[in-house]
């Protein structure tokens, strides 16, 4: 196996769960596993947060849908955009709640449904601000009304997404919930009753109880980060993953040399270089040592200088005594030291959820 790996801890995963689950009791935890579960693995963190008590899990896609499902997971899997037409035999045949928020969608989960003779339970959203996709809130009753018509179909619940619930002092989050609330009263007094109602990702689900409603979406949280940077929280969350490398050669060079492509970095004493066997393809920016990026080494922090490249960058180490076989933490502890997904983000100038979805595939992952 490469020396570049991640260190995935599934006890944080569980650890989280319970976290969430007990802060927003008695609302139900949806744990979301989408993009292979933020780079974590999809399969072990559904399993882990399954046995940790999440009783629900999220993903983007049919295929990632599919995928639990080969894996024997059995849970509720809701389906967060909307399946292409075509795709929603797939989702009547392997027991998947789709998002709807269109009239051509809803007929296609109906006959999809009647063509395996399955129902489909649905999930219908509301656009209440975020622009990206649900029906709007004034054309919502003429799709839970088709819903309801349909005898295949089953309205399994009511969504929303807020757009700025990572932000506590603004108040757009409580306009979108008041537009959710007064839409969802509209439909119940037609007489259509959802089984349920959901709002809230880890941002929301930790600083809005109102907007818990009946079940939390929560991605960031289970996989041990704050929405809200790295300040305190009132909830303990256990960062699951760290990504781990070694020095792979070392030397010392003089005053006045410069590194990596493009000499973008020119030393300005007598400095010990160590490589380190990971690199944009990677998932680490190219412009990480332009950025502020730094790694751990022996408990110490060194800057990541010149132009990282495919499969390697450069650390400063000035006159300490680093060698090959070495240690180098690029994301989590190391002795007294660390470094955290805010910290890249902050760097990179971008959120926490890039950072660790970005940690590509050909790192390898390693499960404890």
């Amino acid at each position: 196996m490469r020396p570049t790996w991640a260190d995935i801890d599934l006890e944080a995963i569980k650890h989280n769960v319970r976290q969430v689950s007990e802060m927003v009791s008695p609302s139900l935890l949806c744990a979301v596993v989408k993009a292979n579960g933020y780079g974590h693995g999809a399969i072990p963190v559904a399993r882990a947060a399954v046995s940790a008590g999440a009783e629900w899990l999220a993903v983007a896609l049919v295929e990632e849908g599919i995928t639990l499902r080969e894996a024997g997971i059995e849970e509720p899997i809701l389906l967060l955009s909307e399946p292409r037409p075509r795709e929603m035999v797939q989702v009547a045949e392997y027991d998947l709640r789709p998002a709807v928020y269109s009239g051509e969608g809803i007929a296609a989960a109906a006959a999809a449904a009647t063509q395996v003779d399955k129902e489909i339970a649905v999930h219908l959203k509301i656009d209440t601000g975020m622009r990206r996709v649900g029906v709007e809130p004034d054309s919502a009753l003429t799709l839970a009304k088709a819903i309801h018509g349909k005898s295949s179909l089953v309205l399994d619940g009511l969504w929303t997404h807020c757009a700025v619930a990572d932000m506590t002092d603004n108040p757009f989050t409580a306009e979108q919930l008041n537009t959710f609330e007064k839409t969802a009263e509209d439909i119940l007094a037609e007489g259509i009753h959802p089984n349920m109602r959901h709002a809230a990702n880890s941002a929301l689900a930790i600083n809005n109880p109102e907007g818990r409603y009946d079940l939390v979406r929560c991605g960031l949280a289970i996989y041990g980060i704050t929405p809200f940077g790295d300040g305190s929280l009132e909830i303990d969350l256990r960062p699951a993953m760290k990504v781990r490398s070694e020095v792979s050669y070392a030397k010392t060079i003089g005053a006045g040399e410069s590194v990596s492509y493009g000499l973008s970095w020119t030393s300005e004493r007598r400095t010990r270089i160590a490589t380190v066997p990971m690199g944009y393809a990677d998932g680490l920016r190219r412009d990480a040592g332009h950025c502020g990026g730094e790694v751990l080494i022996g408990g110490n922090r060194y800057p990541i200088v010149g132009n990282v490249t495919m499969d390697q960058f450069l650390v400063d180490c000035g006159e300490n005594d680093v060698n090959p076989g070495d240690e180098v933490v690029v994301l989590g502890p190391q002795g007294a030291a660390q470094i955290t997904a805010s910290e890249w983000a902050a760097n990179f100038q971008t959120i926490t959820y890039e950072i660790i979805c970005g940690v590509e595939s050909r790192i390898p992952r390693r499960y404890s």
